[in-house]
């Protein structure tokens, strides 16, 4: 199992969270919904990022965001790793749209390279031994601090990050109670230990 062929959001409104994805970042397939009232205060412990090619990129998705009815948290800005801000989404979900670039070489445009979850975790070391207990493969790792899955024909990256850097980096406060609102399909289900849940997605379903 090294692979996520969708991310579950659980939302209020699944015809509007539908909509302002569609609007707002042209996603498609990756990302499913699910009508859902469970309680969730604070930061849900994890962030979704879409990785571009340019500042400009990152410029027009955030723009396209915000017109759909997302809320800025981190307004774009340099820094010392390239280009970037985050963005919270009508049903709560944040999401961080950023480049390793710090010039523009093309017209702005709104393709994005890939799509990142972060899940932050209490212990990335263990929570890594959990993951590739279940069959995932590490790609990068940066001992206790970040862990990145290779994601192989995935449309959906996997990567680990401690909590509070995680919200850190968002820029949230790290605490946070309730339901994650989240589910992520891959090839069998289980829950992590952080308490995030994978259900079988339908390409496993089929082989």
């Amino acid at each position: 199992m090294n692979f996520i062929d969708a991310i579950t959001l659980e939302v209020a409104d699944t015809e509007a969270a539908e909509r302002f994805y569609t609007t707002a970042f042209g996603l498609g397939s990756e990302l499913r919904f699910r009508a859902s009232q469970e309680p969730s205060t604070g930061f849900r412990g994890y962030t979704l990022s879409l990785t571009v090619s340019q500042p400009a990129n990152a410029d027009a998705l955030i723009e396209a965001a915000v017109d759909a009815g997302a809320t800025v948290i981190k307004p774009a800005a340099k820094s010392m790793w390239g280009y970037g801000g985050t963005v919270q989404a009508p049903d709560g979900a944040i999401w961080k749209i950023a480049t390793s670039a710090k010039k523009n070489t093309a017209p702005a445009s709104r393709e994005i390279d890939d799509i990142v979850l972060l899940l932050g975790v209490a212990d990335v070391a263990a929570s890594k031994k959990f993951y590739v207990e279940h069959g995932l493969t590490v790609g990068k790792s940066f001992g206790r601090v970040y862990v990145e899955f290779d994601a192989g024909t995935s449309p959906v990256k996997l990567a680990l990050y401690k909590r509070k850097s995680l919200a850190k980096d968002a820029g949230v406060a790290p605490e946070g109670s309730g339901s994650h609102r989240i589910a992520i399909c891959g090839a069998a289900p289980f829950t992590d230990p952080d308490g995030f849940a994978w259900e079988t997605s339908a390409l496993a379903a089929q082989s």
